[in-house]
Formats: structure tokens, C-alpha cells, sequence
């Protein structure tokens, strides 16, 4: 399988584990492209409110005539909540898109190995943790390979593909090939924590927080980094946005993996993550978004 076939989608399916903002919106993005798509989370609240989700985005598409209202009756059919996994043991692709705790992603890849047929792709949706890591809690560390999309998945082109050290070459090909079918653009990147993205954009995020810590105002901030270094967005509107705990996850991660100082977590980002003002999804982080 090379890089940009497009594969046959009859009857292939994707399990998608953790049904938060980012599993949500990959499995947006699967059912979407075509496949049919089951959703696994251990709270069923978080899936119920999951699908909820993806047919309000979906039903905002049919407003703006992005799609025809056959299309949105034709992906939402294709996603169902998937209570056990052993039901998925016929998944082309799973794709793991639980919380940034390594112990829960190492859970998740050495239970998954009991349900998933050999021939699966496994993929992890981490924001920084070692995929030969991941890998070496399964059975097949051949199948396992990191496809990182970014927030919020069905707008965000990108997906980094990352190999472990014993990810094999058909793995890592069919992961490019179903990038592909998702309609992204995926790049190769390192297994080193943070990858490529991560690597540049979190610690600018750190380092906002370190201003706002000395006093500046955020909306400052951002303003300066959108009008001077022409971002869409400033960097701590995007940390609310990708999730303020997700971030210290990741520079705390690159910190101990590292060991350098820069990457040292800001102690206001912990203090906040700590106070459960983690941006947008609880209402408030470095912005307020409850409502008045």
C-alpha cells in the first residue's frame, strides 16, 4: 500500500477510543470519509454527548450548504456507540484518542490486543508520549504507529504519522494511505516527545503563560502574536481551545524526556489545570466562557 491509493472503503470500520473533543472529531472525520465508524468510551455520558456533538457540527455543514441533508443522515448513520470492544474485533483502524495519561494509553494498548483481529492498524492519537512505548505494551508492536490529528479534527489538515522503532513499513504505509482517505496531509514525524508540532507550538503556549504569570493580559498577548507574527489565532486563545491540561501534559512530558529547562511547566498553567480552568470545554481558562 503506497502513500495516496485511495483504499477501498466497503465494509472497513475504524474503533475510535475516548469520545472527548478529540475522538469526537476523528470519528467526525472517519464517518465522514466513508467508513463506519464505532465509538468507545468508559463513560457513557461522554459518548452521548459525543454524538451530540458531531450532529450539531455536521447539522451547522447542512446550514451552510456544505453538505445536503442526505449527506448528514448518511454519516451519522455510519457512527454507533460501541459498549464493548470485544464487538469491534473486525476494526481496519483503531485509533486511541484517550486522555494525555500514559498509564491509560498503556492500559487501553495492552487490553486492545484481546479484541482486535492481527491485521488491525493501531494507532494512538497522543500528544507526545512514545509510540515504541505504546507499541511495546501489545502483542504487535508492528501494528502500532502515532496518527496525531489536531484540533478540532474535521477543519485541521494535518495528521503526523509517527513510527516506533518496530512500527513496520506496511503500518506505516497503510496509516499514510488512510490520512489520505480522511482527506489530510500527513507528515512523517519523529517518535521524540512532542513530535514536530508540539515540539514549536506548546512551549510558545508555556511561554505565554509565563507572561500572563508576570502581569501582561492575555488579550495583550494575543493580540501582539496575531498582528505581529499574522497567527490566526493567539496562542492562549488556542491553549483554551486544545485544552489547558493537554498542554501541561505535554510540556511536563518534553520537560522530563528532555530535561532542559526551557521546557520547565509554567507554575501558572499547573495552578489552573490544578483549579479545573481548563478553557473552553470547562468555561473557563486563560478566557472566561461561562455564560453571564
Amino acid at each position: 500500500m503506497k502513500w495516496g491509493i485511495k483504499m477501498e472503503l466497503n465494509n472497513k470500520s475504524v474503533l475510535v477510543i475516548g469520545a472527548g473533543i478529540m475522538g469526537s472529531g476523528i470519528a467526525q472525520v472517519c464517518a465522514e470519509a466513508g467508513y463506519k465508524v464505532l465509538v468507545f468510551d468508559v463513560d457513557n455520558e461522554v459518548i452521548k454527548k459525543s454524538i451530540g456533538n458531531i450532529k450539531y457540527f455536521l447539522n451547522r455543514k447542512v446550514e451552510k450548504q456544505l453538505i445536503t441533508g442526505d449527506e448528514y443522515e448518511k454519516t451519522v448513520g455510519r457512527i454507533n456507540i460501541c459498549e464493548d470492544i470485544s464487538i469491534a474485533k473486525d476494526a481496519d483502524l483503531v485509533i486511541e484518542a484517550a486522555p494525555e495519561n500514559i498509564q491509560i494509553k498503556k492500559e487501553i494498548f495492552k487490553n486492545i490486543s484481546n479484541s482486535i483481529n492481527n491485521g488491525a492498524v493501531l494507532a494512538t492519537n497522543t500528544s507526545t508520549f512514545s509510540v515504541t512505548l505504546l507499541g511495546s505494551c501489545t502483542d504487535r508492536p508492528e501494528k502500532v504507529v502515532g496518527m496525531h490529528f489536531f484540533v478540532p479534527a474535521p477543519l485541521m489538515k494535518l495528521i503526523e504519522i509517527i513510527p516506533g522503532i518496530r512500527t513496520s513499513q506496511e503500518t506505516l504505509d497503510a496509516a499514510f494511505a488512510f490520512a489520505v482517505t480522511f482527506g489530510k496531509t500527513p507528515v512523517k514525524a519523529p517518535d521524540t516527545s512532542a513530535f514536530l508540532v508540539n515540539r514549536l507550538l506548546v512551549p510558545m503556549w508555556n511561554e505565554a503563560a509565563f507572561l500572563v504569570m508576570e502581569g501582561n493580559k492575555p488579550e495583550d498577548i494575543d493580540t501582539a502574536m496575531k498582528l505581529g507574527a499574522n497567527l490566526p489565532m493567539g496562542p492562549l486563545e488556542l491553549v483554551d481551545l486544545g485544552g489547558l491540561d493537554t498542554a501541561l501534559a505535554v510540556i511536563t512530558e518534553m520537560y522530563r524526556a528532555f530535561g532542559e529547562d526551557k521546557y520547565r511547566p509554567c507554575p501558572l498553567l499547573v495552578k489552573m489545570v490544578e483549579a479545573g480552568w481548563l478553557g473552553r470545554k470547562t468555561g473557563r481558562g486563560f478566557y472566561n466562557y461561562e455564560k453571564k
